[in-house]
This record gives structure tokens, C-alpha cells and sequence, in this order.
């Protein structure tokens, strides 16, 4: 790992005020916050398809991103930061929703496979591995006969609105503790 490289700090979402509020859109909240944290804002960065805002966490450099190409398409703005910023991949960390989480569990990992999550799977086929950091989100899997697909677009449920900023404060919490002390810390302190 390049000690003066940043790290990037992806959260997934789709762009557009429809998909604002949506399950889907959990990562943007995440890097939102994280960006409020660090007393920054983030902004359009044409090249990349991508709003940026550079930071520190303690005393490490990052950059912050939320793709604005469509959760599909999540790989080509990525891999245009990883280039730009000289990110080595042991430094970037993708922040997602998870439906196979219950509500608000936040869990950090690295590698894996895309489970269907399909920003998951733009970011590997455009990286060409899987070799990332995750922290994923638990929004719930939807009862049958419900959709995952359209359940990921819909609104949070008043219930799930209620603890929406716990669970959001969470993933950030965790994001900063991988970033500051490593993927072993954050599993101990926020996978059970």
C-alpha cells in the first residue's frame, strides 16, 4: 500500500431526485455524511461522471465520490478515479446497499462476489477483480411476492425512516474505522 496515495470512497446510488430517498441510494447518504464530517461538500467532477469532494479521516487522505452515471454504470467512474487520484485498489472501499443484511446491520469485508447487486458488478468487471473493500448496508430482503429489484427503488418505510440516521451514522463510523485502523478492527467492532 502506498503510504501518501488517498483512499476513494465510493457510495452507490443512482442520481436524480426520484431516486433520492430510495434503499438503493444508502451509499449516497453515507458519503454524505462522511463528507459533513470532514466539514467538505461535494461537487460535479466532469471527467470522472462523479460528484468529489477531497478529505482527510485522522490523517489519512481521501476522496469521496458518488458515481452519477446509474448504479449500472458505476465501474466507469470508479476506475476514472482510481487513475486520477493514483489510487492503488488496496484503498478503495464501495458502500452499498445490502439486501441480504437485516435493517441497519452494517458489515465491512473485502472481496466477494456481486450477490446481483449490479454497481457491485459494474466496479468488478470494470476493475477486473473483486479485490476491493465493501461496506455494505442492511436494508432487508422484501417478502415474496415483492420484487428485490423494485424494492431497492422504493422509498425507506416509515419504520426503516426512524432509524434511517442510526443506521447511516453506523456505516460511517465503520467506513472511518477501516480507513483509520484496518479491516480487522472494523470487523471486530461493527460485524457482530
Amino acid at each position: 500500500m502506498t503510504a501518501d496515495s488517498p483512499w476513494l470512497i465510493v457510495g452507490l446510488g443512482n442520481p436524480g431526485a426520484e431516486y433520492a430517498g430510495t434503499r438503493h441510494n444508502i451509499g449516497f447518504l453515507v458519503v454524505d455524511q462522511l463528507a459533513a464530517r470532514a466539514r467538505t461538500s461535494l461537487s460535479p467532477q466532469k471527467r470522472s461522471r462523479a460528484l468529489v469532494a477531497t478529505a482527510r479521516i485522522a490523517n489519512e487522505k481521501v476522496v469521496l465520490a458518488q458515481p452519477q452515471s446509474f448504479m449500472n454504470d458505476s465501474g466507469g467512474p470508479t476506475t476514472f478515479l482510481l487513475d486520477f487520484y493514483s489510487v492503488p485498489m488496496e484503498k478503495l472501499i464501495v458502500i452499498h446497499d445490502e439486501l441480504d443484511l437485516p435493517w441497519g446491520a452494517v458489515r465491512c469485508k473485502l472481496g466477494g462476489g456481486d450477490n446481483g447487486h449490479n454497481g457491485l458488478r459494474s466496479i468488478r468487471k470494470s476493475t477486473k477483480t473483486g479485490e476491493w473493500f465493501r461496506v455494505r448496508v442492511g436494508i432487508d430482503r422484501p417478502a415474496p411476492p415483492i420484487d428485490p429489484a423494485a424494492y431497492v427503488l422504493k422509498p425507506f418505510a416509515s419504520a426503516q425512516r426512524a432509524s434511517l440516521d442510526e443506521s447511516v451514522a453506523r456505516a460511517v463510523d465503520a467506513t472511518e474505522c477501516l480507513v483509520v485502523e484496518g479491516l480487522v478492527s472494523a470487523q471486530n467492532k461493527f460485524n457482530s
